[in-house]
C-alpha cells in the first residue's frame, strides 16, 4: 500500500458507535456517565475504533495547514525525500575531519563530488533518547525516545506530519516505500503510532503512478470513497449525541474533532476528484523488480529511477524510503577486521553511488527555471552512528537540495550530541508549514540557512 493514500484507508460501517464506545464515554451504556470526569481525546478516540481506521482523526489536527502554508505551496512546490538505511555506515569513510565550508571530502563524499555545493553534512547529531540498537530504525523519522522498551508507542513521523499540511496539493498525499524483503519495515507512522506499510515493488509503484485503470476500476475507487464518506457522517451523529454529556471542556475537545472529521471529508472528496483525473503519462517503461536481497543497490536505483518521475510529475511531494540492507548484517559485526571492512566498505560506497546518481538525475530535471533538486530536500542517514558496537550516537546524516545554503560540513559535539529533530523542524519549515516543534526538537538546525 502507498502511504497516506486515503483509499487505502479502511472503514468499517457494520459496527455502530454503541458498539464500540467504551462504556465510560457510551451514553447508551448502562454505567452512569458523569459529565465532571475527564474525557482525554485520545481515551475517546481509542474507544470509537476510529482512530485506527482513519489515521489523521486522533490527533484532530487541520490537514491543510495555514494559509501561509497553501500559498506557499501554490507559489512554489517544495518537496522531501527521506531515506534511511538501516545497518549503520562506516564512520571513518563518511565524515570529513575538517569543519566548515573548507572541508576535504571524505572517501563516501568522494562520490557525491558533483553535488557538493547542494549538499550539507553533518556530524556529532543523534535523536535524543533514541536507544536500543537496530530497535531504532523505526524512530528515525519520529525521533521517538527508547524503542526498545516494552509498551513503546512510536510517535508520527517527519513525512505523514508534513502530509497532514500539504498532502492534498498532489493526487498522493505521500508515498511510502521500502526497499526490503520483509513486510512491516517502514519509515512511515500516524499519529497514533500505526505503521503505514510500504510498496516495495518499483514496479507495482511505477503502475500505481501512470497506469490507467480501467473505467470499472475507476468507479468502484469512487464508490469505496463515498462510502467512507457516509462512514464519517454516521461518526459525527453518534459523536454528536454524545457531547450532550459533556463538559464545556469537553465540548471543545469534541469541536476539534469534528473539525477533524469535515477535513478528513474534504479529503476523501477531493481523493474521489483524483480518481477522474488522468494519470501523468512518461516514456519510461515499468522497471522489472529485483528479487536477490543482495541486489540492493540494483533494486534502489530502480526506486530512486521511479520517485524521480513522480517527483517530476508532482504525483507526491513527499516520499520515504527505508533501504534494508540485512543482508549484510554479518559483515557490520566486522569486529576490526580489515578484510572485513574493505567488503563492507564497497557495498557503502555502492549505496553512496546510487544515491549519487539520485542527485544528479534531480538536479538535470529542471522546473520553472529551477532544477528540482533546488526544490527537493534529500534526507539521507542511518540509525546507528556504528553498527559494529550497535551504536545510536554520531549518526552520518546528510541533507542536500531544498534550497538551502549547502557546501558545509556541520560538525556539532560528539559528546552531547545536537538534536537531529531541530533539522526535521527546519525541513517542515521550509515545505511551508508553520510550527514551532516536532518530536523533541528545541528549535530548527544551527548553522542552516536558506539560500
Amino acid at each position: 500500500m502507498i502511504g497516506n493514500d486515503i483509499r487505502g484507508v479502511g472503514f468499517h460501517a457494520s459496527h455502530g458507535m454503541d458498539q464500540v464506545l467504551s462504556p465510560e464515554t457510551n451514553p447508551a451504556s448502562p454505567m452512569k456517565y458523569s459529565p465532571t470526569r475527564a474525557l482525554s481525546r485520545r481515551t475517546f478516540l481509542r474507544g470509537t475504533g476510529v482512530a485506527v481506521a482513519l489515521p489523521f482523526l486522533d490527533a484532530m489536527v487541520p490537514v491543510f495547514g495555514t494559509a501561509t502554508a497553501r500559498e506557499t505551496q501554490a507559489k512554489v512546490p517544495r518537496r522531501m525525500v527521506a531515506i534511511e538505511t538501516n545497518m549503520g555506515i562506516l564512520p571513518q569513510f563518511f565524515f570529513p575531519e575538517q569543519a566548515g565550508k573548507d572541508y576535504a571530502l571524505s572517501p563516501y563524499l568522494e562520490r557525491l563530488a558533483a553535488h557538493r555545493k547542494h549538499l550539507t553534512v553533518f556530524s556529532g547529531v543523534s535523536l535524543p533518547g533514541v536507544t536500543g540498537a537496530h530497535a531504532a530504525e523505526k524512530c528515525f523519522l519520529t525521533g521517538t525516545p527508547h524503542p526498545e522498551r516494552g509498551g513503546f508507542r512510536n510517535w508520527v513521523s517527519l513525512d505523514q506530519y508534513a502530509a497532514e499540511h500539504i498532502g492534498n496539493a498532489t493526487r498522493y498525499p505521500s508515498l511510502t516505500l521500502a526497499m526490503t524483503s520483509e513486510g512491516g519495515m517502514t519509515l512511515s507512522f500516524t499519529r497514533s503510532g500505526a505503521p503505514i506499510s510500504p510498496e516495495r515493488s518499483p514496479r507495482k509503484l511505477f503502475q500505481k503512478l501512470f497506469v490507467q485503470g480501467k473505467p470499472e476500476e475507476v468507479d468502484a475507487n469512487v464508490d469505496a470513497l463515498r462510502q467512507g464518506r457516509s462512514m464519517l457522517d454516521f461518526v459525527g451523529d453518534q459523536s454528536r449525541r454524545l457531547n450532550r454529556s459533556l463538559s464545556k471542556a469537553d465540548q471543545q475537545r469534541m469541536d476539534q474533532y469534528f473539525t477533524s472529521v469535515r477535513d478528513l471529508e474534504q479529503r476523501l472528496h477531493n481523493s474521489e476528484a483524483w480518481e477522474h483525473k488522468p494519470k501523468p503519462k512518461v516514456d519510461a517503461r515499468p522497471p522489472e523488480d529485483i528479487e536477490d536481497a543482495r541486489e540492493f543497490v540494483k533494486k534502489t536505483r530502480l526506486m530512486f529511477d521511479v520517485i524521480k518521475l513522480a517527483l517530476e510529475t508532482d504525483s507526491s511531494r513527499l516520499i520515504s524510503l527505508f533501504i534494508d540492507t540485512t543482508v549484510i548484517h554479518n559483515i557490520t559485526h566486522h569486529g576490526g577486521r580489515p578484510e572485513v571492512i574493505a567488503e563492507l566498505r564497497s557495498k557503502e560506497e555502492g549505496q553512496f553511488d546510487a544515491l549519487g546518481g539520485f542527485l544528479s538525475g534531480l538536479a538535470e530535471a529542471k522546473e520553472e527555471g529551477q532544477t528540482l533538486l533546488d526544490r527537493t530536500m534529500v534526507l539521507y542517514g542511518t540509525c546507528m552512528g556504528s553498527a559494529n558496537s550497535h551504536s545510536n550516537v554520531n549518526l552520518p546524516v546528510l541533507l542536500a537540495g531544498g534550497g538551502f545554503k549547502h557546501g558545509q560540513h556541520l560538525a556539532f559535539d560528539k559528546q552531547n550530541n545536537y538534536p537531529l529533530t531541530n533539522l526535521y523542524l527546519s525541513m517542515l519549515q521550509r515545505l511551508g508549514i508553520e510550527t514551532g516543534e516536532f518530536s523533541t526538537s528545541k528549535g530548527t538546525m544551527t548553522g542552516l540557512e536558506l539560500a
